[in-house]
């Protein structure tokens, strides 16, 4: 019975650790993924680093060569002259260097090989990087998304949307309205003028017109040319 009870604890405990991650698992996923692009960071520098520190064992390497290079000179010239004592310490010089020539060159095997892997595994890092990256936007994405559904859901909240694009609708209606009555004020304001009105009366025929007709005009020039003649 007691193991009973400790194992049921125990899947409790587990189930309300899910259901945390699982209702905070964006802020969490944000977190890991500026966690692994810290850990990204401090791989290229060991790369920066390992790449550094090669270029310096060549330099070191091609010291050596130079070195061992001159000695040889050195030493034929010493045995063409019948030194055989500088020839030999000589001698011994270069077995030295070239025993050191030979750890260079393991040194920068191993370098290369330590740095293609790096450069390898910081490529591939830096990929799934950027698919989690755009996995997170998307998912921030939805989670808004889904808060905006339960906001429409929720009647007794802020206004739904239905609502919303009711009210607009209403609002519209109204300006419509208001512009619609300002053009027949406008209107009835032009016709209700004295001067609208004797301009509507000379039209109808009633009393002389305000301005001449052609008619009128074309008889004035008739008579001012037989005048004329």
């Amino acid at each position: 019975m007691f193991n009973s009870i400790l194992t049921l604890i125990r899947g409790r405990a587990y189930d309300a650790e899910q259901a945390f991650i699982d209702r905070n698992a964006v802020p969490l996923l944000a977190q890991q993924i500026r966690d692994a692009a810290v850990a990204i960071q401090s791989a290229r520098r060991a790369v920066a680093i390992a790449v550094a520190q090669n270029e310096q064992e060549k330099s070191h390497y091609s010291a050596i060569v130079g070195r061992i290079a001159d000695l040889e000179t050195r030493a034929v010239a010493a045995l063409q002259k019948g030194n055989d004592e500088l020839a030999l310490e000589a001698a011994e010089a270069i077995a030295q260097l070239e025993a050191e020539r030979d750890a260079s060159e393991k040194a920068q095997a191993q370098f290369n090989q330590t740095i293609g892997k790096l450069k390898a595994t910081v490529r591939a890092s830096e990929v799934r990087l950027q698919e989690l990256q755009r996995g997170e936007r998307l998912a921030r994405a939805t989670e808004q998304t889904q808060k905006l559904n339960v906001a429409c859901d929720d009647k007794s909240g802020l206004a739904t949307l239905d609502d919303a694009e009711e009210t607009l609708a209403r609002l519209q209606a109204y300006q419509n309205r208001c512009e619609v009555a300002a053009s027949v004020m406008k209107e009835m304001d032009a016709a209700s003028r004295p001067a609208t009105i004797v301009e509507k009366l000379a039209n109808a025929g009633f009393g002389a017109p305000l301005s001449p007709s052609a008619d009128e005009v074309l008889t004035r020039l008739r008579e001012r040319m037989n005048s004329a003649a």
